[in-house]
């Protein structure tokens, strides 16, 4: 623990000033200003080949760029955004596989859209705000713009937390190392409520200079739902680090989750899961870079992922390796092999058989204006 702690003043200390973004969230679209409307988009296109074959073409436990020897549409938008003095609204709508498997549960046009907000400058003098709509969602250091992070693929954190919000959202920035949120939301990723209960989450974020950022998210929220009527209060939170220190880039993030649990008898327990990452990136040249990832999920009571074979919980570590080539200003490129690999039989080969790992290739060109 002391060396974590000695490494992260290290960096502290020696980083350069060069402002860093949050990637965590989804609101980092680039955009061309048209008098107070700005617009933009993005397509995202890939080619993934899973070494076990599944069947269906479907790759398991993912809802980004999850399809199998196909080539398609991850994530394409059009990002439409307005601001005067003090109103905003911000709409995004979506398409691609990333919006089929991650908004299935959404109904009609909810399904299509990234964010769908309004906001009220409530201070004259300071960047005060409350938003209201779909939102997007600061959990975990990884967004669904998959330009935006060191790797093409997203870890596992990000799949099994919010992508999206619905509620409202409060932004008190205090100086320019401290900013604060405050959400009221329909649930864990709901656009429309499926109880009566509103949940609640809070953001921290801390800029001790240009080139780093700290960030701790919470959210506390009933799960309780027709379909999972055992699921009572659901509670969770996460700290990530961004950093950036001339060729070098670097992302980790730790989070754990709780899920009270009462069952048809009344008896009532906790379960856990949590995950941990680190993503370092190192750029060769002015548009080359070499990345890689290591992660280890668990979830050993199948709270987040249930597992496609007859196992007990899920748990799996995963190692990447990617090479990124930036075509132009507004283009990427990039090829990415991603290894899987559990305690536990989790995943299916092309026998049919049950196994412990799996592997994936997958490359993908991204456009954006």
């Amino acid at each position: 623990m002391k060396k974590l702690l000695y490494f992260l003043l290290f960096m502290v200390h020696f980083s350069s000033f060069t402002q860093i973004v949050n990637t965590g969230v989804t609101d980092n679209f680039d955009s061309v200003q048209v008098g107070k409307l700005s617009i933009g988009g993005l397509i995202d296109t890939y080619y993934g080949y899973d070494f076990n074959e599944p069947n269906g073409s479907l790759r398991p436990y993912c809802v980004s760029s999850a399809r199998h020897n196909e080539i398609n549409i991850n994530l394409a938008y059009i990002d439409l955004k307005y601001k005067n003095q003090y109103v905003r609204g911000h709409l995004v709508p979506g398409f691609g596989t990333y919006i089929n498997d991650n908004y299935v549960s959404e109904k009609g046009s909810l399904k299509n859209l990234i964010e769908a907000n309004v906001g009220v400058k409530l201070s004259k003098k300071k960047e005060i705000w409350v938003d209201a709509g779909i939102l997007s969602s600061p959990y975990t250091n990884e967004s669904a713009i998959s330009k935006d992070h060191l790797m093409y693929t997203r870890s596992f954190a990000p799949e099994f937390v919010p992508y999206y919000l619905a509620g409202v959202k409060l932004s008190v920035p205090f100086n320019q190392k401290w900013s604060a949120y405050l959400y009221l939301l329909n649930g864990w990723q709901r656009i429309q409520d499926n109880n009566n209960p509103l949940s609640v989450g809070t953001q921290i974020e801390y800029r001790p200079n240009k080139n780093i950022l700290l960030n701790w998210d919470t959210y506390i929220g009933d799960e309780t739902s027709l379909e999972l009527p055992e699921y009572k209060t659901r509670y969770f939170t996460d700290f990530y680090l961004i950093w950036k220190r001339k060729k070098w880039s670097m992302t980790s993030c730790v989070y754990f989750g709780r899920q009270d649990f009462k069952d048809s008898l009344g008896t009532k327990s906790q379960l856990f899961w949590g995950q941990a990452n680190v993503i370092a990136d190192y750029k060769v040249s002015s548009r080359v870079s070499i990345s890689a990832r290591a992660e280890y999920f668990s979830d050993p009571s199948s709270v987040q992922i249930k597992p496609i074979t007859a196992v007990s919980g899920f748990s799996s570590y995963s190692s990447s390796l990617g090479f990124n080539l930036k075509i132009s200003d507004n283009a990427l490129f990039r090829v990415e092999n991603r290894f899987f690999f559990s305690p536990q039989n989790v995943y299916i080969n092309k026998s049919n058989s049950n196994v412990k790992t799996s592997n994936l290739l997958i490359t993908n060109l991204t456009l954006w204006f």
